[in-house]
């Protein structure tokens, strides 16, 4: 018994200090790396990393990180599902730019409570995001056509579409030189969570819902692991029963239906209404941070404040006379960081324990030649 638990032990050491190994590998790397790139600049990294610190621990500052990390979060678990499937839904900044706008359509048609307008607006958000993917994952399905090509195609089409609709004699009102839907009444403005200077994003309710809803289905359900079987072997899955082709089509609409709602912090928190001055590009950035928490929703949550920080503090790095593209540079830096380090730790481990398997056996098949030779 004392044997199996030093075993035990071991093991969990072993386990436990490789997975540290990994973020302080990457750490360090991105660090290293982003000082040699400030350095080719002609600048002092240190004074940067100074610079950086200082400016994002003020209050307005960190208000500005939460606000900005709640849609990146959004996004980043969106690209999640797909991901643990081992599906790329590029699409998420087509699905949730779509849908906000018809989520804005709808909540400015309309005139009810909070209690029935929020729920209205955030479902018709999530139902046009799913159908939305759900195109790619029928055509990948029936078609066998690539969800990559397909949710790529769908973000043009979906800024060919809003574009037709957000115009003056359809679905939108001129203000000024911009366009926007008609604006949201103010029973759908969603709460506040009071700070000075200013109030984080009501919204982040929602960030933490899908979190936990997320961590739950796709690690405590029977469907969460049928769908990371599918993801790890399509084959093995499908011979234990699962259906692929319906498990395909689920995970891009549960995609679709959480990328539908990287709008609404925006919508229900600040602007109260799409115009063309609605964000863009979020998307793209929910699949460097979901890459950067490694699909975890902690991990996620963890990459979202620090890209929120690089963009906060990338404004006062400007102001310092640094290169303006300094902050894509270390955001980038930092990505291939931790996706290498991870996957270096990764087949280092895998190595270790093959040959503890390979000395295990190698030890047991000398004591049975030496128990042969004695018999």
């Amino acid at each position: 018994m004392s044997q199996l638990e030093g075993l035990r032990a071991k093991f969990t050491k072993e386990k436990l200090i490789l997975a540290l190994a990994a973020p302080v590998l990457a750490i360090v790397a991105a660090l290293i790396l982003s000082s040699l790139v400030i350095m080719a600049s002609g600048k002092d990294p240190f004074h940067a990393f100074t610079v950086m610190i200082d400016f994002g621990s003020k209050s307005d500052s960190q208000v500005w990180i939460i606000n900005k990390a709640i849609p990146y979060y959004l996004s980043a678990a969106a690209v999640a599902i797909g991901f643990r499937m081992n599906l790329f839904n590029i699409g998420v900044d087509g699905q949730y730019r779509v849908a906000a706008f018809f989520a804005a359509v709808v909540g400015g048609a309309l005139s009810l409570p909070g209690v029935l307008q929020i729920p209205i607006i955030i479902i018709v958000a999530m139902a046009v995001g799913a159908v939305w993917a759900g195109i790619a994952g029928i055509l990948k399905t029936t078609r066998g056509v690539s969800e990559v090509i397909t949710t790529i195609m769908l973000n043009s089409i979906a800024g060919s579409l809003i574009g037709y609709f957000l115009s003056e004699d359809r679905l939108a009102v001129k203000d000024g030189n911009l366009f926007h839907t008609t604006n949201l009444p103010s029973s759908s403005h969603f709460f506040t969570i009071p700070t000075d200077p200013k109030p984080i994003y009501g919204t982040i309710v929602i960030a933490v819902v899908i979190g936990l809803a997320y961590w739950f289905v796709l690690g405590r359900t029977r469907f969460g692991f049928d769908l990371r079987a599918v993801g790890r072997n399509e084959s093995a899955a499908a011979a234990s029963g699962v259906s692929v082709k319906r498990m395909v089509v689920t995970s891009m609409l549960l995609s679709g239906a959480v990328a539908g709602l990287v709008g609404m912090p925006t919508l229900l928190n600040e602007s109260f209404n799409y115009g063309t001055d609605f964000p863009a590009g979020v998307g793209f950035t929910g699949i460097a941070i979901a890459l950067l928490g490694r699909n975890h929703p902690i991990g996620m949550a963890f990459a979202a404040l620090l890209w929120g920080f690089l963009e906060r503090t990338g404004i006062q790095l400007e102001f310092e006379e640094y290169a303006q593209e300094i902050v894509g540079v270390m955001q980038g830096v930092i990505v291939l960081c931790v996706v290498i380090a991870y996957e270096t730790v990764r087949r280092y481990g895998l190595r270790a324990q093959q040959r503890k398997v390979g000395a295990e056996l190698g030890a047991r098949n000398g004591n049975k030649e030496k128990a042969e030779v004695s018999a």
